[in-house]
């Protein structure tokens, strides 16, 4: 999906100085949020923000001042990554 916003030239430039990319940084602060209300998963920050890594995500997350929400599911997948080292 394509969203237009509309914003003065004069202030999207400014800003798009400041932040960078600024059509990056408005789906930074969209999936951000999203993730805050418990509308998308990590997974899903993950997929749409194009990450390397759970870790790149999580660093995502803290910078953009969001908790993770830690719950039964990502621990039972983390107690299973764990195990699988441990065989190794």
């Amino acid at each position: 999906m394509q969203i237009t916003v509309e914003i003065p030239d004069e202030i999207a430039n400014r800003l798009d100085q400041a932040w960078g990319s600024l059509s990056r940084r408005l789906l930074e602060v969209i999936v951000a949020d999203a993730y805050r209300c418990g509308e998308i998963s990590t997974s899903e920050v993950r997929q749409i923000l194009q990450l390397e890594s759970r870790l790149e995500t999580h660093a995502f997350l803290k910078r953009m001042g969001v908790y993770l929400n830690y719950d039964a599911t990502e621990l039972e997948r983390d107690i299973q990554t764990l195990k699988e080292f441990r065989v190794q």
